[in-house]
C-alpha cells in the first residue's frame, strides 16, 4: 500500500491520499454509487407522492437541498437511474451483505433498485392510462436513449425498460437520440439484460424490431406521432420548436416529460397534455 502510495504521490499531495484496507476501499467504492443511486431514488419515491398530492418535486428538491445537511446533488427527480456503474454496485453491495448474514441489510439497499424500477413502471403506466388506457398501434416518438446527456452510453439507460413497457402494449416507437444509433438501440431493447457486461457478445447480433425505427431527426420522430416521451435531459430538446411538433402531431397530443426539462406551461398553451414527473397533474391526466 505504501508503495503504491509513494507511485500517486509524484501529482497527488500526499495529504490527499487516503490508505485503507482491502475491506474498507472495497467498501467505500460501493457505498458511494450505492448513496448516490440511494438519493434518486429517494427523490423520484417523493415524486410519486406528490402527484397523488398535487405538490411540486422540484419545489420540494429545492427546499430540502437548501438544507446543508442535505445539498442539492443528485435530487432531480427522473425516470430513473442507468448507466454501468449503480445497479451494478448495489448488487454487489446487497450480495455481500448477504454473504455476511445481513438480510436486513440487504433488503434495504435492494430496494434502491426496486424503487428505481418502479419509477420506469410507474412512468410507462402513466402514458398507457393517460392515452386512453392503451398505446396499441400509436406512435410515440422517443426522444433521447442515452442514460444521460452528453454521452452515448445506453448501458442500463431507464429507456431500455420504458421502451419494452409500451412495445410489450403495441406502441409504434420513433427514437431518435443525438448520440445513439440504431444498431445500439435495436441491441438493448433485444438483448438479455447486463448483456453490456459481456464483451463476446456482439452488437451486431442485435435482432431488429419492427415496431422500432430510430431516426436522424426528432421533426420526423414526431411528425405524425399521438405522444412524445422525453426520457434523456439533452439540452437540444429544450430548443425544439414545439408548436411545429404540436402542428405535426395527431390530436389529442401528449407529452410525457421523464427529464422534466421543459416548459410545461408553455407546451400547455400550445395545445399539448403534459406530464411532468412530481408535478400536478394535467386535468386531463387526472383519475375520474
Amino acid at each position: 500500500v505504501s508503495t503504491l502510495a509513494d507511485v500517486y504521490a509524484h501529482w497527488v499531495s500526499r495529504d490527499r491520499i487516503l490508505t485503507t484496507n482491502l475491506w474498507s476501499a472495497e467498501l467505500a467504492k460501493l457505498t458511494a454509487n450505492a448513496m448516490l443511486a440511494q438519493r434518486i431514488s429517494s427523490i423520484n419515491s417523493i415524486s410519486a407522492l406528490c402527484e397523488e398530492t398535487g405538490a411540486d418535486v422540484s419545489q420540494v428538491s429545492k427546499s430540502i437541498g437548501m438544507d446543508s445537511r442535505i445539498g442539492n446533488k443528485f435530487l432531480n427527480a427522473s425516470v430513473g437511474f442507468g448507466g454501468s456503474c449503480f445497479q451494478k454496485d448495489i448488487l454487489n453491495l446487497v450480495y455481500i451483505c448477504e454473504q455476511q448474514g445481513l438480510q436486513k441489510v440487504a433488503d434495504y439497499w435492494r430496494m434502491v433498485i426496486e424503487i428505481n424500477d418502479y419509477q420506469k413502471s410507474r412512468f410507462v403506466e402513466r402514458v398507457i392510462n393517460g392515452m386512453f388506457n392503451t398505446v396499441s398501434n400509436k406512435k410515440i416518438a422517443v426522444l433521447g436513449f442515452a442514460f444521460k446527456k452528453d454521452t452515448g452510453d445506453t448501458r442500463e439507460t431507464p429507456a431500455i425498460d420504458v421502451c419494452r413497457g409500451l412495445l410489450a402494449d403495441g406502441a409504434k416507437l420513433y427514437v431518435y437520440d443525438p448520440k445513439v444509433d440504431a444498431q445500439h438501440v435495436h441491441y438493448e431493447l433485444s438483448a438479455a439484460k447486463f448483456s453490456w457486461d459481456h464483451p463476446k457478445t456482439p452488437y451486431a447480433s442485435a435482432s431488429r424490431l419492427a415496431a422500432v425505427q430510430v431516426v436522424l431527426d426528432p421533426y420526423e420522430a414526431c411528425s405524425g406521432a399521438h405522444a412524445i416521451c422525453v426520457l434523456t435531459e439533452w439540452d437540444e430538446f429544450k430548443k425544439l420548436d414545439y408548436q411545429r411538433l404540436y402542428e405535426s402531431m395527431l390530436k389529442p397530443a401528449f407529452i410525457f416529460d421523464g427529464r422534466n426539462i421543459l416548459d410545461h406551461a408553455a407546451l400547455r398553451e400550445q395545445g399539448f397534455v403534459v406530464y411532468a414527473l412530481g408535478k400536478p397533474l394535467d386535468p386531463f391526466l387526472k383519475k375520474e
